[in-house]
């Protein structure tokens, strides 16, 4: 029986309403009380189910019927409007409202004054319909917390997969897939996993970093408040294949919503046997928790994460030994982000060469890359590696919010580089990046406007560091305060070559000499505005590279 049958069979009409923070932030729970509300005065039967995202933010909070033809959409739904929508005949005029065609000037909808907008069949949208969804198949689509509808989506395939497999298979599995690390190092997966796997030792672990903290990133949120049974199947799949029998997942302080999906997601989950001393009767044990991130950026590198869960200040530690070895209290830890585990069910669901046959040249599967900054239509797009910022800006994101022409996008967080229009069809890629000075980072784009002021952002990214360091290595420390003292007189006209050379050489310092990723690619956005937006700085063309200092 489809779901649609079971709905006009029990005479209530099914309404999706979100409930991931976006949707929050914009009334989404006093909108389910109104609606729900309007209804029982009505007479009307309805069947509310709290949804997560589907990643269009400019629509929220995106309410959805459900059909015959499918989930029609109405955006930007405020509660005062309720009654309004009722009066219409809303929701039952929901089937009628999809048909219509949708207006050509603004296809994916917009905010009308008065009314919400229909933007029709939801999984029609363009927006949504050009993505290739593997990791972010659920998101939006199934209720967060039914252990139901996540199996009727394809949920626990990779699972029960994983369980026919012994561990050195599980292993070659990851590695066959060419899945690389999504929290910006892009590190191997499969190597990392096999080399947790094959140390000796009498308890393991499994780390999964969530402490997203980059500017302009937003996917291990929308994973974890929309379709955390996912990354609960990934980290049981990795713990399963390494050895490890506890798993836990270190989540910012500053996701108060993901941290309680997550938690009752993990009850549910050990409720169904999915977790516990027993997964799926399998006779083999994996427990899994959640710890609250201490608040610190430095807390996303992993040695310091581990710091961080040990109790002790987030300070990063230096490496041999490796975290896959000697991690957390000792033992041989597995660290991998959100978005890495939670790609791993598809993987072991559909195969590695399913997974590989997305990509190119060593950048396999999909990206989930998240739009911000200063653009029209920001939200996720889940796309397989190699389409460009120019595509991403204008087919996605249709142009800048304010707009005016973009002049610069950030690609991978507050430390990424600056990419100038004339970078924009480099496909994203990690090595393509990587030979420009770029990095693809965790797929976080920001988006600038030509009112964007690039020296006073290089100054930023400087001063960013210095607040953020946890002061171990000397590079990172003395030089990101150098570097914003060096900027300042720049700015201030002092754009002599002596200066320029300076601050290329603290650059070169900060990346050659720092501990981590914090000192050594907070030159990145620096150099980048540097060379790309010189008179910005008040230098002439070509008068910010590194070789003409």
């Amino acid at each position: 029986m489809t779901e649609t049958s079971e709905i006009i069979r029990s005479g209530a009409c099914r309404i999706y309403i979100p409930r991931d923070s976006a949707a929050l932030a914009l009334g989404a729970d006093r909108l389910a009380r109104a609606v729900a509300s309007e209804a029982a005065r009505r007479g009307i039967a309805v069947d509310i189910v709290r949804n997560g995202s589907r990643g269009l933010f400019w629509l929220e909070p995106l309410v959805e019927v459900q059909t015959p033809s499918g989930r029609i959409g109405y955006s930007n739904v405020q509660a005062s409007q309720v009654s309004a929508m009722f009066d219409s005949g809303w929701p039952a005029c929901a089937t009628q409202d999809g048909e219509r065609p949708m207006p050509a000037t603004d296809p994916d909808g917009s905010w009308q004054a008065g009314m919400p907008a229909c933007v029709g069949r939801v999984d029609a949208i363009p927006y949504l319909a050009k993505q290739q969804r593997l990791t972010f198949a659920r998101i939006g689509v199934t209720d967060p917390l039914d252990p139901v509808d996540y199996e009727a989506h394809g949920g626990l395939a990779g699972l029960r997969a994983c369980l026919a497999l012994d561990a050195e298979a599980a292993c070659q599995t990851v590695l066959d897939s060419g899945l690389r690390g999504r929290g910006g190092a892009a590190f191997p997966a499969g190597i990392k996993w096999r080399t947790v796997s094959r140390a000796e030792a009498r308890q393991k672990y499994v780390v999964c970093n969530a402490d997203e903290g980059d500017s302009g990133t937003f996917a291990d949120r929308l994973i974890m408040e929309s379709d955390p049974f996912v990354l609960i199947e990934g980290v049981v799949i990795a713990a399963l294949s390494v050895g490890a029998t506890e798993g836990i997942v270190y989540v910012r302080s500053e996701y108060p919503h993901a941290i309680a999906a997550l938690e009752a997601a993990i009850d549910v989950a050990r409720r169904e046997g999915w977790l516990g001393p027993d997964v799926l009767g399998s006779g083999r044990c994996c427990e899994l928790r959640v710890a609250k991130a201490a608040g610190a950026y430095i807390c996303g590198e992993e040695t310091a994460l581990l710091e961080s869960l040990e109790g002790k200040r987030g300070v990063v530690r230096a490496k041999p030994p490796i975290p896959a070895l000697s991690g957390l209290f000792g033992q041989p830890t597995l660290i991998n982000n959100v978005i890495t585990l939670a790609s791993v069910p598809f993987i072991f669901a559909h195969g590695a060469q399913t997974y590989r046959e997305f990509g190119m040249g060593r950048s396999q599967g999909t990206l989930p890359v998240q739009l911000a900054g200063n653009i029209r239509r920001g939200g996720l797009v889940e796309l397989a590696f190699g389409v460009t910022l120019r595509t991403l800006l204008d087919e996605f994101g249709g142009g800048t919010a304010s707009g005016r022409p973009a002049k610069a996008i950030q690609v991978g967080g507050p430390l990424g580089a600056y990419l100038p229009p004339a970078q924009w069809d480099l496909p994203m890629d990690y090595e393509a990046y990587a030979a420009v000075g770029a990095v693809v980072g965790h797929g976080g784009v920001v988006v600038h406007d030509d009112t964007a002021d690039m020296a006073g952002l290089a100054r930023y990214a400087m001063a960013f560091c210095a607040l953020e360091s946890c002061g171990k290595c000397t590079p990172c420390r003395i030089g990101s305060t150098r570097g914003v003292e060096v900027i300042e007189r720049i700015q201030r006209g002092d754009t002599s070559s002596r200066q320029v050379r300076l601050l290329h050489d603290l650059c070169e310092t900060m990346v050659s000499g720092s501990l981590c990723a914090m000192g050594g690619m907070t030159p990145f956005p620096v150099r980048s505005a540097l060379e790309h937006f010189p008179a910005d700085f008040g230098l002439p063309a070509g008068a910010g590279r590194c070789e003409a200092a």
